[in-house]
């Protein structure tokens, strides 16, 4: 096993804002970008944790992420609203749209947030989160760049396309869920690969098609959709309701636009907040939660069953008591960012791929 750093959470923020600042990302981006990745590192979500600020770094070096625009509210329809995030990460954008989102599903019993022109790496639970925080039911989708073939074929086409959704509960954590269409998220395939471990059978085909278990003949070839073709239907769902739908783009589309190979795929998201007590004569939410209830009861009810997130929950108090264990080497790069030496490593990036946003666009 790899030499680890012990982290607090309050440590990992701090690092991770300082990186961001210090190599150019605005405050307002710098801290959302910060409150995600710290989110995902205190779950114990390692592959969208600080593994991904390396990913932030390309975006932002090659040209193709904007570090400091400012996302645009508009509209479009009663209870539709589009955030444009211009080029720049996500989480922004996402932060930028919840407040809006709720107040229109609680006036209106349900409502859509459009995200589009947004660099994605993150994971989807904490938008659906904040959400079942509110006491709403949410959904969202995301696609991203072609890695899973789709069934029956070779040849990457979809995203990993994860959706995610969350129910509220009375005085209790929600219930959510977050998960790939793919057999496995593509971050998962990377930190194997780092980690030198094998994949499962069923995650991955090589390059020649055939079934593989190693992580670098997988991220040369194609995911696979989880459960064959009901997976790759899922994948199809994601990527009309993310891309065409929204007005943005496919995860191919994506893919090619990504032309320095930063990893991070720009495109849309699609959030859904509904209001329960809008569903309901009368609007006896208390009711529809009770109800809920009832399921829940019986699925923790059987011995080895859980509900969805109540890992993620457990990680939580963990990290909040003990901290989170970092890879020094992973420790060590977001300590380079935020001293400033990587400028060497973003002068080289720039030169060998350096794009311009209009000509990714």
């Amino acid at each position: 096993m790899s030499e680890t750093v012990t982290l607090s959470v309050d440590e990992v923020h701090a690092l991770a804002k300082a990186a961001l600042l210090q190599q150019g990302f605005a405050d307002n981006h710098a801290t959302a970008i910060a409150n995600t990745v710290t989110m995902a590192e205190r779950d114990e979500c390692r592959h969208h944790g600080l593994f991904r600020m390396p990913f932030y770094m390309n975006g932002l070096w090659s040209g193709q992420a904007s570090p400091s625009i400012e996302p645009v509210l508009t509209r479009l329809a009663p209870s539709v609203i589009r955030v444009d995030a211009g080029y720049s990460f996500s989480p922004l954008a996402l932060e930028a749209g919840d407040a809006p989102l709720a107040e229109l599903a609680q006036e209106h019993g349900i409502a859509a947030l459009s995200v589009v022109n947004a660099l994605n790496v993150a994971a989807l639970w904490p938008e659906v989160e904040r959400l079942a925080q509110r006491g709403l039911v949410g959904f969202a989708f995301v696609a991203a760049a072609p890695y899973v073939a789709p069934a029956g074929g070779t040849r990457p086409l979809y995203g990993t396309n994860p959706m995610a959704f969350s129910w509220p509960r009375d005085g209790l954590p929600p219930v959510v869920f977050d998960q790939a269409s793919s057999a496995s998220a593509r971050g998962e395939i990377q930190i194997r690969l780092r980690d030198g471990k094998t994949l499962p059978d069923g995650w991955a085909i090589g390059p020649d098609g055939q079934p593989t278990n190693d992580p670098k003949e997988a991220l040369a070839g194609a995911q696979l959709p989880f459960g064959g073709f009901k997976g790759s239907n899922i994948a199809m769902m994601v990527e009309l309701l993310a891309g065409p739908l929204l007005g943005d783009v496919l995860s191919f589309e994506a893919g090619a636009r990504d032309t320095a190979n930063t990893g991070a795929p720009c495109g849309g998201e699609l959030v859904i907040a509904m209001d329960p007590a809008k569903f309901l004569p009368g609007g006896d939410r208390k009711a529809q939660l009770a109800h809920a209830e009832m399921l829940f009861e019986r699925i923790t009810g059987q011995t080895g069953a859980r509900l969805p997130a109540d890992r993620r929950y457990e990680a939580r108090a963990r990290s909040a008591e003990f901290g989170v264990k970092v890879p020094k080497v992973l420790h060590e790069t977001i300590l380079s960012y935020a001293a400033g030496q990587a400028i060497k490593e973003r002068q080289a990036y720039e030169g060998d791929h350096l794009t311009h946003q209009n000509q990714a666009r």
